[in-house]
């Protein structure tokens, strides 16, 4: 399956990335998956999008759940929580 990686704001400066895309594992179903697939690349991935690091994800332009499953041709976003004031 192919899938189209988007990163945002700090996220995106200590990846050094903006965009990929990617081909996923079979087992990789769920955005979650792919959230922990990343970190399998080590390094700065792992720091970046670890379990406990404060991030968001979105689902086609929706956010969602770790559990949310995925499709070949769709788009999973990763970006920091935002505040406002």
């Amino acid at each position: 399956m192919k899938i189209q990686l988007r990163f945002f704001a700090s996220i995106r400066e200590k990846l050094g990335v903006s965009e990929q895309t990617v081909e996923l594992p079979q087992e990789v179903t769920s955005v979650g998956d792919v959230r922990a697939w990343l970190v399998q690349r080590g390094d700065v991935w792992a720091e970046v999008l670890s379990a406990d690091a404060a991030v968001r994800m979105a689902y086609d332009h929706v956010m969602c759940e770790p559990d949310t499953l995925i499709a070949d041709g769709s788009e999973v976003a990763f970006f920091p929580p935002v505040t406002g004031g």
